[in-house]
């Protein structure tokens, strides 16, 4: 279960990645601005606390204590005002904090809105093949978990990233102005902690990007594993199942146990880096004080400061965890970001009314490289046409109908909608003409009349009613709690699979299209059901296109045309009797079904 992505080995710079996640926060940049400025005042009046201290012990305390001239009456006014201060610097702090804890956030909750609507309207674009190729679990990641980590990144690891950078900044400008020796000093070990930091981050990143594919791994398991839970029930694998699950759960909870080993390295030597700073800073400035070259208050403002420096630079270290996880969150986003959407025209073609005429030329197509599924397939299907598609399991009849629905890009030859080439026209355009009937419901939670109209503004409940009166699903409807407001779940498993079919054709008639397209549409229903629905779709299929395909050749014996497919290639064309009377693959397929008088006495008649 590995992702495509994965496979390409996707990865993106540090840099490149910022400037990505960057350009996300265009829309509120004067949120963060406004941040930035509280964040600016919040940190200075915080650094200007030990310097407000400082200069009282420089100035009152140390003076008075030493009988240098400064009576007690001053040195209590001098105290006193600068406790004044010091307690107006901290309200100040106080209250720029509370309006940066309030904008951030808004920010980040703004951007992963706009983020994750994105990556949802793009998802709606991407062709089928990379579903074909990709775990809905893994999507489902990209769109949940992985904004969230990138929302945690923009309510509170970015806030405490800025805070701490420019607190740092601030401190190391008081220690400048204050005294550049000892600056020098305690700064001595900064490139040993710049080169550990930058050590740590590399390592990391590969820790993260690891962590948030098995994140995927385990939720396209998860999903796969409960939507296929009636499988693994009636074939008794909850052992097997577990054991799978076992496997996964093992190798996410290895590449956890080696982020904690990182961060249980990494910090301990922070503060060993921290307290050896310390150690060199008492020493040196101990002996300067000694010597008379500094005062009592410079040492204490420097002491301070050093474990004010360091305190924010144990936060960044926590920070580096929770950014490079962002950004592996963040790579995997534009990943799937990255992915080419589905290909289609820019401009509207004026394709309002159509006649419904159907023509494949010399079309190929393969789902891999050059494994053919369908060779120079040619046909023509006439306006208002009924025509069948028959053949053995893999022929290529599913196909067909997903490349005129243009759900793939054929390699060669061309389709065309009455003498248009679809490739040329817009696909909501032409999909509007087609009403598409499956095998398999989907069905969403909600009511009867939500699911077949759809939540189309355009279509009425009265138009609902009137399909539903035409096709006899309303007897069913009607006995149904609240009828049309009969609330079902997704999938419709309240409804019998001959219910929910029923709603399919509805759903597919209430747009009134030019061609109707039945993949197995009624395979799965009861011949009681498939009866009414034979009755109603003759009134129905006048003036449309109709293409069906069905292994009961019972359903298609009256169509204008059978075509007959094998191995990705057309063998034969004809109408029922016609295709009897040849004796050849329809003729083999109908002895499937029936015996061979039965099939003899067709003939005869």
């Amino acid at each position: 279960m590995t992702e495509t992505e994965d496979k390409r080995k996707y990865t993106l710079k540090d840099r490149t990645l910022f400037f990505r996640l960057f350009k996300e926060a265009k829309p509120v940049w004067y949120l963060f601005v406004l941040a930035l400025i509280a964040i600016l005042i919040m940190t200075y009046a915080k650094a200007m606390r030990p310097k407000v201290i400082s200069n009282a012990i420089d100035i009152y305390i140390e003076p008075f204590l030493k009988n240098s001239g400064i009576s007690a009456t001053v040195a209590k006014q001098g105290i006193k005002a600068a406790a004044k201060m010091f307690l107006l610097l901290l309200v100040i702090e106080l209250g720029f904090s509370g309006v940066k804890n309030y904008l951030l956030p808004l920010a980040g909750r703004k951007i992963i809105y706009n983020l994750r609507l994105r990556l949802f309207a793009h998802v709606q674009k991407l062709p089928l093949s990379y579903f074909d190729k990709t775990p809905v679990g893994t999507v489902v990641t990209r769109v949940t978990n992985d904004s969230s980590a990138l929302n945690e990144m923009f309510n509170s690891i970015l806030t405490g990233f800025i805070q701490n950078i420019v607190y740092m900044g601030f401190i190391l400008y008081m220690m400048l102005i204050s005294d550049v020796r000892l600056t020098i000093v305690s700064m001595l070990l900064i490139p040993v902690i710049v080169i550990t930091t930058s050590l740590f981050r590399i390592k990391a990143r590969k820790i993260f990007r690891i962590t948030r594919t098995k994140i995927a791994i385990i939720n396209a398991f998860l999903s796969e594993n409960i939507t296929g839970v009636l499988i693994t029930k009636a074939f008794n694998m909850q052992k097997r199942k577990t054991k799978d699950f076992d496997k996964i759960n093992k190798d996410f909870y290895h590449i956890n146990m080696s982020k904690i080993i990182i961060m249980g390295v990494f910090r301990p030597l922070i503060n060993v880096l921290k307290y050896l700073t310390l150690a060199i800073l008492l020493w040196f400035a101990g002996v300067q004080y000694m010597d008379g070259v500094i005062e009592i208050g410079i040492l204490y403002l420097f002491i301070s400061y050093i474990g004010e420096f360091f305190q924010p630079l144990m936060q960044l270290a926590d920070q580096f965890n929770s950014l490079q996880s962002s950004f592996a969150a963040g790579e995997k986003i534009y990943t799937l970001l990255d992915q080419p959407v589905e290909p289609d025209v820019a401009t509207r073609h004026n394709f309002d009314n159509i006649q419904g005429e159907i023509c494949f030329n010399n079309v190929w197509f393969a789902y891999n490289d050059e494994d053919w599924i369908l060779k120079d397939v040619s046909f023509t299907i006439a306006p208002s046409e009924n025509v069948a598609f028959v053949g053995h399991t893999g022929a290529g009849k599913t196909t067909i109908i997903s490349l005129l629905c243009g759900f793939y890009e054929i390699q060669k030859g061309s389709i065309t909608i009455d003498g248009i080439d679809i490739r040329t026209i817009r696909k909501k355009d032409y999909r509007h003409h087609i009403g598409l009937v499956l095998q398999d419901v989907y069905l969403t939670s909600g009511d009867i009349f939500s699911n077949i109209k759809l939540n189309d503004p355009n279509i009425t409940d009265e138009r609902v009613i009137e399909i539903a009166e035409y096709l006899q699903a309303d007897s069913f409807i009607k006995e149904l709690d609240d009828g049309y407001r009969h609330k079902i779940n997704q999938g419709g498993t309240v409804l019998s699979t001959g219910q929910r079919q029923l709603i399919s054709f509805a759903r597919a008639l209430v747009y009134d299209p030019k061609i109707m397209v039945m993949d197995e549409a009624t395979s799965s229903i009861d011949t009681h059901t498939e009866t009414i629905l034979q009755n109603a779709m003759k009134r129905l299929m006048k003036n449309r296109t109709t293409i069906s395909i069905a292994h009961r050749l019972s359903t298609i014996q009256q169509s204008d045309k059978i075509i007959v497919m094998h191995h990705g290639e057309i063998k034969e064309k004809g109408n029922h009797q016609q295709l009897l009377n040849k004796g050849g693959l329809y003729y083999q397929l109908y002895k499937l079904q029936y015996n061979h008088v039965s099939a003899n006495e067709s003939i005869k008649n």
